[in-house]
């Protein structure tokens, strides 16, 4: 077995060649040597290559900006489920008074449910919830794609309403 030894580097020679037209390649090879002047590695990189690379980082951007998004949307979301619950649980003595104390306890139970709901999306991470979305997508098909549906008619009525005021205006 050979000695292994330490060297450093010294020469970087870069080598530029084109391929032939139309290819679509272009290759730039590094060719690393040492004091002796042996070649120690070779690097090619060619176009598809560098797209790659740059649309990975596109995506990883892309992931990022996501993840921003859906950490705002669960503090919101968690902030708008409390303050249903303080709501609900504030009308329930006059649910009491009215109605009647069975009536009552349902909405201080469904104010005790909403403020947890807020709390447990409170304490998740957007990787969490986009997790927990994808295993409900897989486990569910059937539900996930109806809810994708009436999401998609509630927006598709909002914006046509809302591009049919400004055209009244």
């Amino acid at each position: 077995m050979a000695d292994k030894k330490s060297r450093s580097m010294t020469d970087d020679i870069e080598l530029t060649v084109a391929e032939p037209e139309n290819s679509g390649a272009i290759a730039t090879d590094h060719l690393e040597s040492d004091n002796d002047g042996e070649t120690l590695a070779i690097r090619t990189t060619t176009v598809s290559d560098k797209l790659r690379s740059g649309g990975e980082k596109l995506a990883d951007q892309a992931a990022d900006k996501a993840r921003s998004f859906v950490a705002q949307g669960l503090e919101r979301a968690s902030d708008a489920l409390t303050n249903a619950a303080k709501m609900v649980g504030d009308t329930a003595g006059g649910i009491d008074e009215r109605v009647g104390e069975e009536y009552g306890d349902y909405a201080r139970k469904a104010s005790k449910a909403l403020d947890r709901a807020g709390k447990t999306l409170a304490d998740k991470n957007p990787d969490e919830l986009i997790e927990d979305t994808r295993n409900f997508v897989r486990n569910s098909p059937g539900i996930a794609l109806a809810g994708a549906a009436v999401v998609g008619f509630v927006l598709a009525r909002l914006i046509k309403n809302g591009l049919g005021a400004e055209d009244r205006d």
